[in-house]
């Protein structure tokens, strides 16, 4: 079996952060032909267009991880029934490049309840051409857990979730790789 790079991004920089913590977790779950990146977006400027241009280390290297990847996995808090801050700004800086069209992407949403966020963030992403693999998004209840990487991992039900998700999306990325040979 081919080896799988996925890039994951985690749209909140809260130190305990679900989002985060779910990410690290997938990362511990991955089978072994699959390698999972966690990107930073914590450096990124705010996006200014007129500095597309320029040299900025942290995006040519969030645009070098996403050139590479197989497909993103993005998960994100809701903030105010929107999308983070952080990582809108990062896909403002991703939306002209050659990286993100057709991508596949997995969505993680940590609370059941935050729904806003998911509808907005899957709208920034059809408008950016990305390919959301709906059947691999989940929705885990961590908020107000207080579970951490290790919790997750030490929860079944949780645990389970997150690698069925990774599972249906390396697979739908095996055959959209399959299509496009």
């Amino acid at each position: 079996m081919e080896l799988l790079n996925l890039l994951a991004l985690s749209g909140s920089l809260r130190k305990a952060s679900y989002n985060s913590a779910a990410i690290n977790a997938l990362q511990e779950l991955s089978p072994r032909h699959v390698e999972i990146t966690i990107g930073d977006i914590s450096h990124l400027p705010i996006f200014n267009p007129d500095r597309e241009g320029e040299n900025i280390p942290e995006l040519t290297t969030l645009k070098y991880l996403l050139s590479e990847a197989n497909g993103l996995i993005i998960a994100t808090p809701e903030y105010a029934h929107g999308i983070s801050g952080p990582l809108k700004n990062a896909l403002d800086w991703l939306v002209s490049g050659a990286e993100f069209p057709y991508k596949p992407i997995m969505l993680i949403n940590t609370s059941p309840r935050a729904s806003h966020a998911q509808v907005a963030l899957r709208e920034v992403l059809s408008t950016m051409s990305g390919n959301v693999i709906e059947n691999s998004c989940v929705t885990i209840p961590l908020l107000g857990s207080e579970l951490d990487r290790n919790g997750i991992l030490a929860e079944t039900k949780i645990a389970t979730t997150l690698a069925e998700g990774l599972g249906i999306f390396c697979k739908e990325i095996e055959l959209l790789e399959t299509v496009t040979l």
